[in-house]
């Protein structure tokens, strides 16, 4: 019986072989995504529309700072490629010269005989073979002569000839060899603590940089499972708790003795008593600390605590969406194990995606939506709402006239005037259509626990474009106004009196009319005119009904004739009915097939689109931003998560989605509600409501071909046995 037997590769051939296809594996995507590009954008639009507020100024200058680091990483890492292209080059050209000596064995070759020589020049070159090669002999080899003698044994003996012909070798078959594609210094005692090395160097140090820890998501696990209705200020507390911000976690963190004291007398309530671990840990306590001086905008350290905050918030983003993927999978869940009432509530996601809001915003809950615009402080916002006006919104804002909006903001230079107006041009305004259906061949309407498929359209567009509306809406008003104010007469014409009329009831009676002959006239030709057409319409009538009677006598007539062509006529309209049924069932599955097909290719556009929409105005985040939203069906009603949120962070111009769930499985009226939030701005959330009239599912009915009552049942049993019995009297009768 052959063996198998494994083996490392001595001499690396096979080895440069797999090192080559896994080179190239890795460096052609890594290429491709990590070569550093230029970015395409129009020098003049953006220096236009960039804000010049002092922050915006900082950030700017902070950020070409570190370009010119990223400039010189942009050339290291061009360099890097340049010589992994280089190694690649080198692979190939040495995986080229490699040659595999694999030979069958030869009789012949080993003979120095052509194939099919005959036994005669097999004998005679065997013997001048063995006279030159026999070990005794001055020229002897013995591993030749060995060659020799078993290919001549092979080709004169008849069974070694038919193993050597079947196996393709005299001895028959041998052991399997397989080849393992790595050298075998790797598995060399003396060299296996470097490759443990760099095991821990990958999955120890470099993945969890690049991943959330582990610990953090099972953190999150623990608290959303704790507490399903969390509060704002608790969702604060549990992201600061995240062990990316713990030193024996994280090595770039720094704690310091003073830092808490320094904090907690800027920043009273908190909760720095709490008694729940990890929060109370030092660590949590001070992110959480610049958390809330962040939201506040407190000018901190630069040298300490500022350089502290900037990596925390930098990090928060990535924890805040590891936040809501956790929150969805424990709303999953519950939704398929039964236990809605212990799943996170709908407040619960809703406050994470606040969170995410304020970060890079830098502000509070109780802040209002407008300090996100440059130059405007809170004492400022103090004259937006008075007896005239209330402005509490930056739509309110963009919707006031521009003069008034001037004479609003007259404290500001025309600078800093300009500057609010450029970034309110930016700001997103998103149009979102909605609508719901069920995908099914025969019947679109809902039935409980059929799948409901929403389909989401969504437009963005700059806010610049209310500009014009508000303008065009003013300017209409004014017009109506001015028209109203012209068709008022004017206060020298007085309007004329009319004479009074004796006697109180007077005034209730009609005024007498001169009788109008001509009107009069006209009505009696009318009346005329209508009679005449009513009696000829009744002549017509009648010769209608005597035309029709005689019609029907000749189809009574007719019909035993036609009746013969009508049944053959029926035969073949029954078969084109077949046919075009047959054909319209293709039509509508290849439809079905196209919405499918249509639907998988939306999925995979939303996966594989770029990252990449609108820059976000956020002066006090460490690095530029680009927008993103959620999407997720809720039920305010019952304060549930129905869809997971999915995180769409390529809406350039337009985007059309869809989120699918289950209808309830009890009939009746249910609405729900598609929200729109923003991961970058407050106050740019939207939501629309739909409502789904749930049936009840259909039963399935069985064809009526195989329902057999009971009864045919019964009178075939005993029409079966009373034939038998009749059988066997009429055998005896017979007998």
């Amino acid at each position: 019986m052959p063996g198998m037997q494994f083996e490392y590769d001595e001499e690396g051939g096979t080895f440069f072989y797999f090192l080559f296809s896994l080179w190239g594996l890795v460096l052609i995507p890594t290429t491709y995504y990590f070569w550093p590009r230029k970015p395409v954008d129009d020098e003049k639009d953006k220096k236009r529309r960039e804000c010049n507020c002092d922050p915006c100024v900082i950030k700017r200058h902070q950020l070409k700072s570190s370009t010119k680091w990223a400039r010189m990483k942009e050339k290291i890492l061009k360099i890097v490629f340049i010589i992994a292209w280089i190694i690649f080059a080198l692979l190939a050209y040495k995986v080229s010269q490699i040659h595999i000596e694999y030979q069958e064995y030869d009789p012949y070759g080993e003979l120095g005989l052509d194939v099919g020589a005959t036994k005669e020049q097999i004998k005679k070159a065997y013997k001048q073979l063995s006279l030159k090669y026999h070990p005794d002999k001055a020229t002897g080899d013995h591993k030749k002569f060995m060659k020799i003698a078993k290919a001549y044994t092979a080709l004169t003996n008849e069974e070694t000839r038919k193993i050597w012909e079947e196996s393709g070798d005299p001895d028959g078959p041998g052991v399997t060899r397989f080849g393992i594609a790595l050298p075998k210094w790797i598995v060399e005692k003396q060299n296996s603590m470097w490759v443990l090395l760099v095991y821990g160097l990958l999955f120890m140090v470099l993945l969890p940089v690049v991943v959330v820890l582990l610990d953090t998501t099972r953190l999150y696990y623990y608290f959303f499972q704790k507490n399903p209705n969390m509060i704002l200020k608790r969702v604060i507390m549990v992201l600061a708790g995240s062990f990316e911000f713990d030193k024996f976690h994280n090595a770039e963190i720094v704690e310091r003795p003073s830092d808490n004291e320094e904090l907690i007398k800027h920043l009273p309530n908190l909760d720095e008593k709490n008694k729940e671990k990890p929060l109370c840990y030092p660590y949590s306590v001070k992110a959480r600390a610049l958390l809330h001086a962040h939201f506040q905008r407190l000018d901190l350290p630069p040298d300490t605590l500022a350089i502290d905050q900037e990596y925390i918030v930098k990090k928060c983003p990535y924890l805040v969406n590891e936040m809501i993927n956790v929150i969805a999978q424990l709303v999953a869940g519950a939704h398929r194990n039964g236990t809605v009432q212990y799943m996170p509530r709908l407040e619960t996601i809703e406050n994470c995606m606040k969170v995410s809001q304020m970060l890079i915003q830098a502000v509070d809950v109780r802040t209002s939506p407008l300090l996100q615009l440059p130059h405007l402080t809170q004492d400022m916002l103090k004259h937006f709402t008075t007896k005239k006006r209330h402005i509490q919104k930056i739509r309110d804002l963009i919707g006031m006239k521009e003069e008034d909006r001037r004479s609003l903001l007259r404290h500001l230079t025309m600078d800093e005037y300009r500057d609010i107006i450029n970034v309110c041009a930016s700001l997103p305004y998103v149009t979102m259509e909605v609508h719901s259906t069920v995908l099914d061949d025969e019947d679109t309407s809902i039935t409980a626990g059929s799948i409901v498929t929403v389909e989401v359209s969504l437009k963005r567009q700059m806010m610049e474009v209310l500009f014009d509306k508000e303008e065009l809406s003013h300017q209409e008003n004014e017009t109506e106004e001015n028209a109203d104010t012209n068709q008022k007469a004017p206060v020298w014409q007085k309007p004329k009196k009319q004479p009074k009329k004796k006697g109180g009831n007077q005034k209730n009676k009609k005024a007498k009319q001169a009788y109008n002959w001509k009107a009069a006239a006209t009505t009696q030709e009318k009346k005329e005119s209508s009679k005449q057409d009513t009696e000829k319409q009744g002549n017509e009538v009648a010769v209608k009904d005597e035309e029709e009677r005689e019609d029907k006598d000749d189809v009574s007539e007719r019909g035993a004739e036609t009746d013969e062509e009508t049944n053959a006529s029926d035969g073949e309209d029954q078969r084109e009915d077949r046919l075009e049924s047959s054909s319209g069932r293709h039509e509508e599955d290849e439809e079905q097939w196209k919405k499918y097909q249509e639907e998988a290719k939306k999925e995979q556009q939303l996966d594989t689109k770029v990252k990449e929409s609108h820059p976000v105005h956020c002066p006090y985040y460490g690095e530029e931003k680009q927008e993103g939203w959620w999407l997720y069906v809720s039920d305010k009603k019952n304060h549930m998560l129905i869809t997971a949120p999915v995180q769409i962070l390529t809406l350039k111009d337009e985007e059309e989605l869809t989120l699918k769930f289950s209808a309830p499985h009890k009939p009746g009226l249910y609405s729900y509600t598609v929200c729109l939030r923003s991961d970058c701005y407050v106050d740019f959330d939207q939501s629309k409501n739909i409502r789904l009239d749930v049936k009840e599912a259909k039963v399935i009915e069985d064809h009526p071909q195989w329902d057999i009552p009971d009864d045919e049942d019964d009178k075939d049993k005993d029409e079966d046995t009373d034939s038998d019995y009749s059988t066997d009297f009429d055998e005896s009768d017979e007998d």
